[in-house]
């Protein structure tokens, strides 16, 4: 088929979704701790609805909340995912994309094609960068002054975490450690040794997020679905829909929780030490399914995918049904909305903002394309009282899509800086972004 036959089946297949499917409930509807979840609206072509990536005009940035002020932290990335900040001060900011796919996962019909054209259209195909590159700020003015890549020749990196003098890096398909010293801007990827192999292969779901308990002495990694809902079979699924935790010196694993479609952002709420993560739930029910949820995790518990959403609500597309899993899913703790796409996750410790921000957690919402009106494309903060989430979500950023629906920026993940900003990665906006209170830089 000829690209240009290709582009106009795509703009027919959108304008066709866009006529056929819509949200029926109002947006806050599927938000809270009780979303209303009405009944399924499957339709033969699934609706396509995704802001373009346009990019940044220059000067422009995204608007923050009452009370804060934002800037550009450091420009001219190449598809910046993940964040994380080291002791010193200095942040890390991933670049990078999902890998090639292998020879056997090329075909998969029209489908797949679709699938395919629609991430192209959100700035999610480009070739990825494979590296860790490092920001620093030392005059403290919300500006890094200096930026060099700390490490390269990675595989599709998303997690970072230090310990200790080890730094480890969670690639597509394995996490690595390297040597680290204090202050160091570059690490030699030669020095790099595999701590343990991660599930790969089609990679539907590709980044892999890790997180360090508070004595240091696990990771925890989280891995996707290799699915929507497990339309390639289960043994596909092998390892996946999953946070594991790792023993980082011998390399040993065991699967901490299971059910969760495609958990990213990982947080421990800090009064209460407990594990909290985002989660991606399936696409393909309607404008108004599945709610997007952060939830506690509970060690062993599992979560539903791909038998059944929000607890105990089966997906019948799945075949052969487990009725014995699906009676012991855990209900989410705090739906973010249908098709909002979480992934960056940073409890607001430390956060030098302002008190309507002292205990909760920002999400960075990566924004919908199976959901019409467009759905996330935001940065939000969700309060906490008594170690659990407590009223509504407050927007912190937005602009990031134009009045012609068009994506300035996309946000990603999200981490609190050693003076207390909220820093944000933007990957169609190529930036990494600074959050302050409006009455002065920290």
């Amino acid at each position: 088929m000829r690209l240009a036959s290709r582009s106009w089946i795509l703009l027919a297949v959108v304008g066709l979704t866009a006529c056929a499917e819509s949200a029926r409930y109002s947006f806050h509807a599927g938000v809270g701790p009780d979303p209303q979840l009405p009944p399924p609206h499957p339709t033969l072509i699934p609706t396509v609805n995704i802001a373009p990536a346009k990019g940044w005009p220059a000067g422009a940035t995204p608007i923050a909340a009452d009370g804060l002020k934002v800037a550009a932290f450091a420009s001219g990335l190449d598809h910046p995912r993940w964040l994380y900040v080291l002791p010193n001060g200095d942040v890390l900011v991933a670049e990078t994309n999902r890998p090639p796919p292998p020879p056997d996962a090329e075909s998969g019909g029209f489908k797949k094609w679709i699938m395919k054209q629609v991430m192209a259209r959100a700035g999610a195909t480009g070739r990825s960068a494979d590296r860790i590159s490092l920001l620093r700020d030392a005059d403290g003015d919300g500006v890094a002054e200096t930026r060099v890549v700390f490490l390269e020749g990675l595989h599709s990196p998303f997690g970072m975490a230090l310990l200790g003098n080890d730094f480890f890096v969670a690639n597509a398909d394995a996490i690595v450690r390297f040597p680290y010293s204090s202050g160091a801007d570059h690490l030699d990827s030669t020095t790099g040794v595999k701590v343990v192999d991660l599930p790969a292969g089609i990679n539907h779901h590709w980044t892999k997020n890790l997180l360090a308990n508070l004595d240091g002495t696990r990771l925890y990694v989280s891995v996707g679905s290799n699915s929507n809902v497990a339309e390639n079979g289960m043994a596909a699924e092998e390892g996946r829909a999953a946070i594991w935790e790792i023993d980082p010196q011998s390399g040993t694993k065991r699967l901490f929780a299971s059910g969760l479609r495609n958990p990213n952002g990982m947080a421990w709420e800090p009064h209460t030490g407990v594990l909290w993560t985002v989660v991606n739930e399936r696409d393909e029910l309607g404008s108004d399914l599945v709610p997007d949820y952060l939830t506690s995790v509970v060690e062993g518990g599992f979560y539903g995918w791909p038998y059944s959403y929000y607890g105990q609500h089966v997906d019948a597309r799945v075949q052969p049904p487990r009725p014995d899993l699906v009676a012991k899913a855990i209900k989410p703790d705090y739906a973010l909305g249908a098709h909002v796409a979480p992934l960056g996750l940073a409890a607001s410790e430390g956060a030098a903002l302002s008190a309507r921000y002292a205990r909760g957690m920002f999400v960075g919402l990566h924004g919908s394309w199976n959901r019409r009106p467009l759905s996330g494309y935001s940065v939000v903060f969700v309060g906490f009282r008594d170690g659990k989430p407590s009223g509504m979500p407050s927007e912190v950023l937005t602009g990031f899509v134009n009045a012609d629906g068009e994506a300035h920026g996309r946000p990603v993940g999200v981490a609190i800086s050693k003076r207390g900003a909220l820093l944000v990665a933007d990957d169609v906006g190529n930036t990494v972004w600074h959050v302050s209170a409006a009455d002065g830089v920290r």
